[in-house]
Order: structure tokens, then C-alpha cells, then sequence
């Protein structure tokens, strides 16, 4: 029997950022309809559709080999599962997700004791228990189903709520009075399947291309010629990723250089590389930086 490696894709709100960063790290994964199976162009991975809020219990206990999940789940349902590595995008942005503690805007509240014998509305229960546990103060932690940002005043005292940006909360007149945990995806492996050889390989070097898809992201080439009289002057215009690879030409006085930038700086970068002496400036999209 060939070998398989049993993969969790998280279903919901990072599902179409995953699959759109599998397929730029060289993997093309349809989830047609209301199949939780997608299928995958690579015989080797079996890939299904599980809620983050689950998946970390689903790799623990063998049901799946790897799978992608906050680890903000991992810890709330406190699962013995190995970290591959971090992979920081969400479904809005590449920064880190805040689960926050909130109240309304003209609420008294302004330290997390205050809340002590109040009432907290959170998806996250059991890892805002042992906060406000491992701080003494009593409250009563109440699981929500959701629309969390409307439940204080009324149906809540406060509020524990994931956050990219804030402007949800904003929105809802709520002001964060305490961070308790920022969270990205992570790649985690069952510790058994982790040990297994081939599917350990398997795993990384899923993790390898993910990584180098990431990275990527917001960058460019750049390729140009340049005399070696004016060599220094115009390494120097380069906020390279690594130190640029020079590379020498037939003509002896002149050297061809290569790097990577960040793509926001291109506009004010080639103007200068081109005062300082550069020529035949080459900008170039990249798919993947493995570093």
C-alpha cells in the first residue's frame, strides 16, 4: 500500500488563505461543494476539512497525521501534539491573531480584577478559566456561540475575542483593557506519525515549502549590472534580504548583481541604483524564498 499522509486543512474562516498558500508553495487542493474531502494534486496526501477549534484533538489522537490550527487551540484543548512550525498569515493579513480581554467603552472596568464575580463570554473557555484562575480572581466564564462583541452590556460583563486589527471591537464601542495570548497557525504532527520516517520527511517538507511561500510574500527580485568602480556605492542603495550575489561578466570592469527586497521599497530603491551607477535593472516576481 503506497504510502499516505492524513492532512487537516482548517474549515471556515482560514480556509481559502490555506488553500491559497498550499497552492503557492506547489500544491493545488479543490474543496468542491459541501465535500468535507478535498482532493489534492499529490497521491501521497489525503487532505480533509476540520474546524481549527478541533484540529489540534483530531492530530493528538491519530485521526490525522498533520494539520493546520491556531495555537491558541492547541492550547485551549491542551493537546500533546508535536510543532512543526509557525506559519504567520490569517485570513486578513500576515500578522498575529490577539485574543483580548474587552469591556464597553464607558464601563468602569479597566484592569482584569475588576472583573472579579462578573461574567466573561468567549469561544475560548477553558484557556480563559486558567487565566483568570492563575491571577485569583473569580469570574464566571460562559461559552458563546458567537456575535461575542455584542454580549456586554446585557449578556456579559466583558468579552474574550480574537482580533487582527481591532476595528470589530471598535465597532462595537468595546476598548481592550488586557492581551492574553497572540496566536498564529502552526503546523502540528501526531507524535506517533511524527516519528515515522517517511511521513516525518513528508511533514517537512510541507513545512519547507509553506515557509519559503510565506516569505515570498511582499517581495521581489532585482537583477541589474554594475561597473566595479561604482560596486560599493550601489551595494549600498540595497536593503538586501542577504548580502546581493555578485556574479562576474565577460567584460572585466563590470559584475552582475542579484537580490531580494521588500517590494514597497522598489520604487525609491531602483531611482537611487540608478544614480549610483547601475544598469540594466531587471525586476522580478518571486513564487518562493527559501532561506
Amino acid at each position: 500500500m503506497a504510502n499516505k499522509l492524513k492532512l487537516g486543512i482548517p474549515k471556515g474562516s482560514l480556509q481559502d488563505a490555506t488553500i491559497a498558500l498550499f497552492e503557492r508553495a506547489g500544491w493545488r487542493i479543490f474543496a468542491n461543494g459541501r465535500s468535507y474531502f478535498p482532493t489534492v494534486d499529490d497521491p501521497e496526501i489525503e487532505c480533509m476539512l476540520v474546524r481549527a477549534q478541533e484540529m489540534a484533538r483530531y492530530v493528538e489522537h491519530g485521526a490525522l497525521d498533520a494539520g493546520l490550527t491556531g495555537n491558541d487551540w492547541v492550547q485551549e484543548n491542551e493537546t500533546d501534539v508535536e510543532y512543526v512550525t509557525s506559519l504567520t498569515y490569517s485570513k486578513q493579513s500576515r500578522q498575529k491573531v490577539r485574543w483580548v480581554l474587552a469591556v464597553p467603552e464607558d464601563s468602569p472596568f479597566h484592569r482584569p480584577e475588576d472583573l472579579a464575580g462578573k461574567i466573561i463570554a468567549t469561544e475560548l473557555v477553558e484557556f480563559t478559566k486558567r487565566y483568570f484562575a492563575s491571577r485569583k480572581i473569580p469570574v464566571k466564564v460562559e461559552f458563546s456561540w458567537g456575535a461575542t462583541e455584542v454580549k456586554p452590556p446585557t449578556l456579559a460583563d466583558a468579552i474574550v475575542e480574537v482580533t487582527e486589527t481591532g476595528s470589530s471591537l471598535r465597532a462595537n464601542r468595546l476598548r481592550i483593557i488586557e492581551t492574553l495570548m497572540e496566536s498564529e497557525t502552526q503546523l502540528i504532527a501526531n507524535k506517533a506519525a511524527f516519528a515515522d520516517a517517511w511521513k516525518r520527511q513528508k511533514i517537512e517538507n510541507i513545512s519547507l515549502m509553506l515557509n519559503a511561500a510565506i516569505a515570498a510574500q511582499g517581495r521581489v527580485g532585482l537583477m541589474m549590472n554594475a561597473p566595479k568602480g561604482r560596486l560599493d556605492a550601489i551595494v549600498a542603495e540595497l536593503p538586501a534580504l542577504n548580502s546581493p550575489t555578485i556574479s562576474h561578466l565577460s567584460d572585466p570592469a563590470w559584475v552582475a548583481l542579484n537580490t531580494i527586497i521588500d517590494e514597497t521599497v522598489v520604487r525609491e530603491v531602483i531611482p537611487k541604483l540608478k544614480a549610483a551607477g547601475a544598469t540594466g535593472i531587471v525586476e522580478y516576481p518571486l513564487s518562493k524564498v527559501v532561506v
